[in-house]
């Protein structure tokens, strides 16, 4: 006779199961599971666990284990089947085989153990969340030490805050395969004013129209006569930068009258940014080469508009290139700077619409997105509602909740109500680029972060 509290499963569609009477288990919603009916074992995830009496989970099921092996492409329903914990050797099985090699963490839910995310799944877009506070930044940097270190995926890091611009240096005493790995990466670090190929800049003339007119703030039609001018002049200069097409300008006006073109331009300062390139390599150039990552120090300028043209012509150069189909991982952080649907000027739209062309169709040419805020609704949803991975950290807002669980279904809906309870350093992981959706506890940084909290001076 079984004991009377193993808890009884039930499945109609071979793909969820239910425990009509649960009391007296401990599990919870996150728990893994082996549930054993019809005759075979099946490895299954509990989504939700009620409150009433008597106590009900609801789950889904994962695949069927075998002899040693997981088969995630088979599960079946059954009338009765007992339900009991997983063990390590089960969790060590379901990351092997589906190729979970990214160790993140320690997983919260029992029975523990590594957390790990799939490397070959950050061919889709995610989504990272948390309010500040929470260790946003500094969990995103461990699973940036892991790609870079465990992968050839090359990375591009939009950083405005320079928290990861030390991340080819490694920590005091850091050691085991990720720091090797890392030792040996080709990490470039590009800023404002560096010498050479550590400069941060963009090169005006190899911009594309419509891009340079959202540069001088040029309406094709309420600026046509300028935007005209404009169309005329890339015709025949090819090269230098934008402080050669003065003289052009002033040349074809004739008369020595200042022409408008060149008044916009300078009025706008558009001549005095640190921003252009000259003869110097442009970041084109340097992400043309695939360095295993690079970072891009946006926080350096002196305006915020030379961090979107840096952004503007790097976005519209890997579209334009987007058919040679060589892989790259954009990861943007505060991405509210750049994606957010409350930006208005000409140049932050223009921005933002490459991101939200890119999150449409770029995942087919290997132009893959990563993009981490505090808040789902600082993103535009044309770009959220492309993203099949998501990280969550701390979020006590309701209409946040809310919000992600319309744009994540795949999350299960228990685990994302646990978010504003999380310590710092704490996440839920779900979607293509984890086994199961996880609750997790970040490792440590094997790297420094550049721009941590500045603390309270105490007397």
């Amino acid at each position: 006779m079984r004991a009377t509290n193993t808890p009884l499963a039930r499945s109609d569609d071979g793909r969820s199961f239910v425990v009509a009477d649960a009391s007296g288990s401990g599990l919870i919603a996150g728990s893994l599971v082996i549930v054993s009916g019809g005759g075979e074992r099946q490895l299954a995830l509990v989504e939700e666990r009620s409150e009433s009496q008597p106590v009900r989970l609801r789950g889904r099921l994962i695949g069927v284990l075998g002899d040693g092996a997981l088969d995630t492409a088979r599960s079946h329903p059954f009338d009765e089947g007992t339900v009991e914990e997983v063990d390590a050797a089960t969790i060590e099985m379901l990351h092997t085989t589906t190729g979970a090699l990214l160790e993140v963490g320690r997983n919260l839910t029992e029975p523990g153990g590594p957390a790990k995310l799939l490397p070959h799944r950050f061919n889709r877009h995610t989504f990272w969340c948390g309010q500040s506070g929470s260790g946003k930044t500094y969990a995103l940097g461990v699973v940036l030490e892991q790609l870079v270190a465990h992968t050839a995926l090359p990375v591009v890091i939009f950083d405005p805050n320079s928290d990861f611009v030390r991340l080819g240096e490694l920590n005091p005493g850091a050691s085991g395969p990720t720091a090797e790995g890392l030792a040996q990466r080709d990490i470039r670090v590009l800023r404002p004013r560096g010498e050479g190929d550590t400069g941060l800049r963009a090169r005006f003339l190899d911009m594309n129209l419509p891009s340079k007119a959202a540069v001088l703030r040029l309406d094709p039609v309420a600026d046509r006569d300028e935007y005209n001018t404009l169309i005329h002049l890339q015709e025949i200069v090819s090269v230098g930068d934008i402080g050669q097409l003065l003289p052009m300008i002033q040349a074809a006006q004739g008369s020595g009258n200042s022409h408008p073109l060149a008044d916009r331009i300078e009025n706008l300062g558009v001549l005095d940014w640190e921003v252009w390139a000259g003869d110097q390599p442009a970041v084109t150039d340097v992400v043309g080469q695939r360095p295993d990552a690079t970072v891009l120090d946006l926080g350096g300028f002196s305006t915020p508009e030379q961090q979107l043209v840096v952004a503007l012509s790097l976005l519209d150069d890997l579209w334009d290139r987007r058919e040679e189909r060589r892989p790259v991982l954009l990861v943007i952080d505060e991405a509210h700077n750049l994606c957010s649907p409350r930006l208005d000027s000409p140049l932050a739209v223009a921005v933002r619409e490459r991101i939200v062309q890119i999150a449409a169709e770029g995942r087919k040419f290997g132009l893959w997105l990563l993009l981490s805020t505090q808040r789902p609704s600082k993103v535009h949803p044309s770009i959220l509602s492309q993203c099949d991975n998501l990280a969550l950290m701390k979020m006590t807002s309701p209409v946040d909740l809310a919000e992600l669980g319309t744009y994540f279904g795949y999350a299960p809906a228990s685990l994302l109500a646990r978010s504003p309870w999380f310590r710092q350093g704490e996440a839920l992981f779900a979607g293509g680029f984890v086994p199961t959706p996880s609750l997790v506890k970040m490792n440590s940084r094997l790297t420094p972060e550049g721009g941590s909290d500045v603390r309270v001076p105490l007397r």
